[in-house]
């Protein structure tokens, strides 16, 4: 039996991690605010985030899917569905 969520520490190195793209602190994301509307970020940002998830984790995001990483949620969701991680989201 798999918990249904993703550990604190996966939490923690990915709001880091888009932080550090983002030049934020990362207190300063929450799970739902917009990468966009909420942080100024462009396109470039959303490359170099899916560019670094794969990088520094080992895991391939298929283009098409980064579309649903405008949050630290979507970044949550799409990076455990590809990493084999269990989520929270059904």
């Amino acid at each position: 039996m798999s918990q249904a969520t993703i550990t604190a520490q996966h939490r923690r190195q990915l709001r880091d991690l888009v932080a550090d793209v983002l030049e934020l602190e990362p207190g300063d994301l929450t799970e739902t605010s917009s990468f966009v509307d909420e942080h100024g970020a462009d396109s470039l940002q959303a490359i170099e985030i899916l560019a670094r998830l794969e990088r520094d984790l080992g895991v391939l995001i298929p283009q098409e899917d980064a579309s649903e990483m405008t949050t630290l949620a979507g970044v949550y969701a799409v990076v455990a569905r590809h990493a084999g991680w269990a989520t929270a989201h059904g």
